[in-house]
């Protein structure tokens, strides 16, 4: 079937479309390589219509073991050209089989540079995927539908859960706004049990559980959206030390005074160098976000910038002057990504022994 991208402004790139019923959702891209089943299943995509810059998508086929999260929360996915013959030992199906098996609608056969080089120079905007003969008159209608407001609350777990050895050294406990799956294993792997709160628990909950640290995970969305969430991390700031990654990050930064700003495209792929302000060395990160902190907010709020993107300046850590709170706007845990940056996790590891 033939089908078309018709992006808020106007703009229409044409393909072949897997999935027939329309679809609207904020259009970003993804400049990774590889890693196209991780990305599908990052809750941080939620509502969002992920183009993908690299030209051959679906070559290595997928597994289940790289899947980040339990289902994909995107709208759907925009590539160039969609392999069905994939090489790969791990192999257990085809990428068009698995978005088919998740409901994902795929638009390929399209010039997906063409539609970065669009968002890049107008900004992130609504689109539309349909079939081509759409009438215009339901593509008007899904554009002037609002984007949904409530997507941490959409991707959070339901209910508290726990994993990890008891004889764990630490116990964490884990907000979960959309928490990837590589993360919950890389606590792990440094020596963490975990225990899971839904996104809405409230700090006096998360403090009878005795935990040695705190983790606020990365999620979906605009975090001005959730300020009750802001005011339970507030009653946490100084009983126990405190990790943020990408949408923690950010409500950390909101925890403390600080405003938080969308960005014209994002940063979203597994290549981008990052400056650790304490080290003076550049670290290649992976990245997802829409958002981040306004840095001339913090001032008078006791947190500092502790790493700095290369490429546009912008605040890509935090640590605290003198509470043991830090974060990072990336993720450390990679998937897909390099893996440079898990000393992040020992460091938490190092505030959690100072208590």
């Amino acid at each position: 079937m033939t089908g078309k991208l018709v992006l808020e402004n106007g703009t229409i790139f044409e393909g072949t479309l897997l999935g027939g019923m329309p679809i609207v959702g904020e259009v970003v891209f993804n400049t990774g390589m590889t890693g196209y089943q991780e990305i599908l299943t990052d809750p941080s995509y939620a509502d969002q219509i992920i183009t993908l810059t690299y030209p051959l998508v679906g070559n290595y086929g997928v597994t289940r073991e790289v899947d980040q999260s339990s289902k994909p929360y995107c709208k759907a996915m925009i590539v160039g050209e969609l392999c069905t013959f994939p090489s790969n030992w791990q192999n257990e199906g085809t990428f068009e089989e698995y978005m088919r098996s998740h409901g994902i609608p795929c638009l390929y056969n399209v010039d997906t540079r063409a539609i970065t080089r669009a968002i890049r120079s107008h900004g992130v905007m609504k689109g539309v995927i349909c079939p081509t003969d759409t009438p215009q008159e339901k593509i008007d209608a899904l554009l002037a539908q609002p984007l949904a407001t409530d997507h941490i609350m959409r991707v959070t777990t339901k209910w508290e859960g726990r994993r990890g050895q008891d004889t764990a050294e630490f116990h964490v406990a884990v907000y979960d706004f959309g928490v990837k799956e590589n993360i919950l294993q890389s606590l792990e792997n440094e020596g963490c049990r975990l225990t899971i709160f839904p996104a809405h628990t409230k700090a006096e909950t998360v403090m009878a559980c005795n935990p040695d640290g705190i983790f606020l995970s990365n999620g979906p969305g605009d975090p001005k959206d959730v300020p009750e969430i802001v005011e339970e991390i507030k009653k946490l700031v100084g009983q126990k030390p405190i990790f943020g990654i990408c949408m923690g990050h950010q409500l950390i930064a909101r925890a403390f005074g600080g405003e938080t700003y969308k960005l014209r495209f994002g940063h979203r792929g597994s290549n981008h160098p990052v400056k650790d302000l304490d080290t003076n060395r550049v670290h290649i990160t992976s990245q997802n976000h829409g958002y981040a902190v306004d840095e001339a907010s913090l001032e008078g709020s006791g947190l500092r910038v502790s790493h700095r993107s290369v490429n546009d300046g912008t605040v890509e850590g935090l640590v605290h002057n003198e509470l043991p709170i830090m974060s990072v706007q990336y993720h450390p845990e990679a998937s897909p990504g390099p893996t440079d940056n898990v000393y992040l996790f020992e460091r938490f590891k190092t505030l959690m022994r100072r208590g």
